[in-house]
């Protein structure tokens, strides 16, 4: 273990504190201070800001439940649209003071600091300091930063003093801190892994890294090894740089409230998941070669099947017949269900196409040009103008029709030239003048 005083390396952990609810404070000031959520428009808390959270709301909650324990809770629709834009803003921030930066998820970044020393003539917990700064007065969030020797080791850091914390973590200082960090604060100790430790009588992470390299290698395998070194301030794990080009799936869901139990309207539901996923299937020119489905009941229990098809394929007519018998599977009468969602997955680029001696040419051209039509339609009279006929059932229970009138500020308040579905790619800030 390095005992120096000075970083080996130097890895920021940047991480938004509670990114959903932090945004919507930061467009609509009239918020700080007050207990908000985000989720309104699926019934259950997808982000709880910190006044919330010390009245005891929390994530999964359904919203009833939070508003029994604070009847003043302010519950707002989700806006990933904008959350999306002000994570991108966050990200360019970060990119000011170096090249090296992992955009790991919507609202956490990871910021490689060797070597700008030079440049900006301050240390490293200086220059961490400095984009902490910077993001909190560009874009009116606060985040978290956890400095440290390797990626592990800065993410454990920064939920140290969550919210508007800033811990630096030198190596000189491992041993005290790691003496009293919990190991399900880990990244990669999962509920397993903590019991398994336990049974050997380590409680904390100190306990983990003072076994030999060959303990770890034995009980936990490669990923162990991994974690071992990464806690003893040994960079192992790289930032990755690449944007990504591509995508290994593509999902679709829907949360409808109140949850039903109608069969017929589950699955026109289910349906238009698929008829979704398929269009942005099509749009990015690939086609899927595997299909998954769920549907998760009002108490939150899921479950699902996934299946191949006989081919690879991006059409609707073909892929709705395997869609209704993997729904046959998982739909249980009697039930009410929540949600559904589906996943295609064994992604390929739809260029060359490798029929089977049993394939029908004229039938697969035909199913390809219908989509075309439907795509033309869609572009030119909005999305899902054609549909299945399956998915008339969605207006039999006219309580769900208005089930997202509770929309995003921003796609409801429309700059000149805007539509539903084309806005421009900058969030609206509510302003007293």
């Amino acid at each position: 273990m390095y005992s120096v005083s000075s970083f080996p390396q130097a890895i920021a952990h940047i991480d938004a504190d509670a990114f959903f609810t932090s945004v919507e404070q930061a467009l609509h000031p009239e918020l700080k201070g007050k207990p908000v959520v985000t989720g309104k428009e699926r019934g259950i808390v997808a982000c709880a800001s910190y006044e919330a959270k010390a009245l005891g709301v929390k994530r999964p909650m359904q919203l009833f439940e939070a508003r029994k324990i604070c009847p003043r809770l302010i519950c707002l629709p989700s806006d990933y649209e904008t959350y999306s834009l002000f994570s991108k803003r966050l990200v360019a921030i970060v990119r000011r003071f170096t090249p090296a930066v992992e955009e790991y998820s919507i609202d956490e970044v990871f910021a490689e600091l060797d070597g700008l020393r030079r440049i900006y003539r301050m240390g490293y917990p200086e220059i961490a300091w400095k984009i902490k700064e910077t993001i909190q007065r560009e874009i009116g969030i606060t985040v978290s930063v956890g400095l440290s020797a390797s990626k592990t080791l800065a993410k454990i850091a920064s939920k140290e003093n969550k919210p508007d914390g800033f811990t630096v973590l030198r190596a000189r200082e491992l041993q005290c801190f790691l003496a009293k960090t919990p190991l399900d604060r880990v990244c990669g100790f999962g509920p397993n892994s903590v019991m398994l430790l336990k049974k050997f009588g380590i409680h904390y992470v100190l306990g983990f890294i003072q076994k030999e390299e060959s303990w770890a290698r034995r009980f936990f395998g490669k990923i162990g090894v991994e974690l071992w070194h990464e806690l003893r301030g040994e960079k192992v794990y790289g930032l990755v740089l690449e944007e990504k080009t591509g995508c290994q799936t593509v999902s679709k869901t829907k949360t409808f409230t109140p949850p039903s139990g109608d069969k017929d309207f589950v699955k026109a539901q289910l349906i238009r998941n698929l008829e979704s996923a398929l269009i942005k299937l099509r749009r990015y020119k690939l086609q899927a070669g595997r299909l998954a489905v769920h549907v998760r009941t009002h108490d939150f229990k899921s479950w699902g099947v996934e299946a191949d098809f006989d081919r690879s394929t991006s059409s609707t007519l073909h892929a709705v017949s395997l869609a209704a018998e993997l729904f046959e599977k998982v739909f249980k009468s009697g039930v009410c269900y929540r949600l559904t969602g589906v996943v295609l997955s064994q992604l390929t680029e739809d260029r060359t196409v490798q029929y089977s001696l049993f394939d029908s040419l004229p039938k697969i051209r035909a199913l390809r040009s219908l989509d075309r039509v439907i795509d033309g339609t869609h572009e030119f009279y909005g999305k899902h103008t054609l549909h299945l006929g399956t998915v008339l059932w969605l207006g039999k229970h006219r309580q769900h029709l208005n089930q997202r009138g509770d929309l995003p500020q921003r796609k409801t308040r429309l700059l000149r030239g805007e539509t539903f579905r084309r806005r421009l790619n900058i969030p609206l800030w509510q302003i007293a003048v």
